[in-house]
């Protein structure tokens, strides 16, 4: 069994916000798979089904970003779960919109979520870390992460969502090189095909060619055909 956790913000007002895409990969997933309804546990709400042989519940807590880890505490104990069989979905300003890196354990970097996850189960856990992008300066980053997204970024959102929604049995079969290539590879068949050069037809290509002189002129002057002759 493995606990999927999403982070964000409970409520209507972030539900479009950056800082809310962990939510947004887990409810691709929960539809993708046809996973349960989502229920209120764990100060949180949940929905439960399988990927392959592997028994999943996805956590969604609601008690607000910084106080993530109190919901994904209470659900890890009830379960039984130690932190390698636990997958925390985040957003990461450290990565470009639309990329997804894998990570075990390590800090936190200052994510408020993951810093509370930190403090209630340790560090060694796992991490789909999703890019949003940067702001550019450290005093914008809260009002960033708090805004929705911008219509620009749709189109790269629904693909890398996509992505996960179809490559997460990989992730649940402890495959993550399959997941990383299937959430590429959605990527990747969205992204609009330059169209070939158009290359000449051969006998259009023959007409373009210069003709010699004689080709031009097939009627030479007797007079001047003799005095070429003599040259």
């Amino acid at each position: 069994m493995q606990l999927f956790v999403g982070l964000g913000n409970p409520g209507s007002k972030y539900a479009q916000n950056r800082h809310n895409i962990g939510f947004m990969a887990l409810d691709k997933i929960a539809s993708e798979n046809g996973f349960s309804p989502w229920k209120k546990k764990f100060n949180g709400v949940i929905s439960e089904g399988r990927l392959g042989s592997e028994k999943l519940v996805l956590l969604k807590p609601e008690t607000f970003m910084n106080l993530s880890g109190q919901s994904v505490g209470e659900a890890m104990r009830f379960f039984k779960l130690t932190p390698d069989e636990i997958i925390v979905f985040h957003d990461e300003l450290d990565l470009a919109p639309g990329k997804c890196r894998l990570k075990t354990a390590g800090g936190h970097a200052g994510h408020n979520g993951l810093r509370s996850i930190h403090q209630h189960i340790g560090a060694d856990y796992h991490r789909v870390r999703l890019g949003i992008g940067h702001p550019g300066h450290k005093d914008r980053v809260a009002g960033y992460v708090l805004h929705d997204f911008a219509k620009a970024d749709q189109a790269w959102l629904d693909d890398l969502l996509s992505g996960i929604g179809e490559g997460v049995v990989k992730l649940a079969g402890k495959d993550p090189a399959g997941f990383m290539n299937k959430v590429a590879l959605k990527a990747q068949a969205q992204k609009p095909q330059k169209p070939k050069a158009a290359q000449p037809h051969k006998n259009e290509a023959a007409l373009e060619k210069p003709q010699s002189p004689d080709k031009e002129d097939p009627v030479r002057n007797p007079l001047q055909r003799l005095i070429d002759k003599f040259k």
